[in-house]
């Protein structure tokens, strides 16, 4: 009777085995993971509402089909488009967004699969994109803040051309916002939410650019003269400086010396007087002898008369 049971029951998981590897084999069992959404569709059209959540499902086979799309974000990414700014000034704006199916009935009806929503997102960032450009100013579309503006208004040294000076309203910030909330009007009619949208990068095109650059290199060349003005004037104000603090010193220097000098020269005399005082016979003895060795050397000639005063203490060795 055991054996007999035993094998009733694996008689019927094998029976079951065999069913599930059958439908599965026939297309009647699917299974949804967690980042896919399922439309069944019964001879094109769509039946019931779309499957969301993940699992093994089943479905008529061979009747009905099972069409597969994405729960997580999807990325779109737009070629760079040239666009007038209000101030008719030309640039490329190169745009990039994020979105998700929100509605997989209305997605395949509407579009079908990611490539045709790629172009329908093409249209509608696009439009967006070309009509918050030229309803603003170029400034508006670069700048965020008015962060230039205010440092020169308090005085600090940035040079920069006028048209940086220029006062934004709006800015690129709340400019990228206005074109994501046109794309979330538009969108949903193809099933599709719109998450986020960013401007990668604007840039002048070519005739423009090269302007740009012929007035940014005038401009760091009069910044740089200016710097360089300031760098001489700097430069002199410190060597007029140095040469009159030199001047002050060396006037003082020479007033010292020549103080030193004139009391050395008072002291010298004081000696002398004393000398002279204390023996005027030997003082004038030892003037004279220094007279002779600062006057007579091996090669002079002296021509003298015997009763010169010069020969005197000469003629009193004999």
């Amino acid at each position: 009777m055991k054996r007999t049971a035993i094998g009733m029951t694996l008689g019927i998981i094998t029976a079951i085995i065999i069913f599930i590897v059958l439908a599965l084999a026939s297309g009647a069992l699917f299974i949804v993971d967690e980042t896919r959404q399922v439309v069944i569709t019964q001879f094109g059209k769509p039946v019931g509402d779309p499957i969301t959540s993940a699992g093994l499902h089943f479905k008529m086979p061979f009747i009905q089909d099972a069409h597969y799309f994405e729960k997580r974000l999807l990325e779109w990414d737009g070629d760079p488009n040239q666009i007038p700014t209000k101030d008719k000034k030309y640039i490329w704006v190169d745009t990039m967004a994020r979105w998700r199916i929100v509605d997989a009935l209305k997605f395949l009806q509407s579009v079908g699969n990611e490539l045709s929503a790629s172009s329908r997102l093409d249209d509608i960032i696009n439009s967006a994109t070309r009509d918050a450009i030229t309803n603003h100013l170029l400034v508006e579309a670069v700048r965020n803040s008015n962060r230039i503006l205010e440092t020169k208004e308090l005085g600090e040294d940035a040079i920069v051309s006028e048209e940086a000076l220029e006062r934004i309203e709006i800015g690129r910030q709340q400019l990228t916002r206005s074109i994501l909330d046109k794309a979330k009007v538009l969108a949903p009619q193809y099933g599709i939410e719109v998450m986020d949208v960013r401007v990668k990068r604007v840039n002048y095109v070519k005739e423009v650019r090269d302007k740009v650059y012929d007035r940014m290199i005038a401009e760091r060349k009069r910044a740089a003269e200016k710097y360089r003005s300031e760098g001489h004037g700097k430069s002199a104000e410190i060597e007029g400086q140095i040469g009159k603090e030199l001047k002050l010193i060396t006037s003082e220097a020479y007033r010292q010396a020549q103080s030193i000098t004139g009391k050395a020269d008072a002291e010298a005399i004081n000696i002398y007087a004393q000398a002279y005082l204390q023996n005027p016979e030997f003082y004038s003895f030892l003037k004279t002898i220094e007279t002779y060795k600062n006057t007579i050397d091996a090669g002079s000639t002296i021509i003298l008369t015997t009763d010169s005063d010069y020969y005197r203490y000469l003629k009193q060795l004999k």
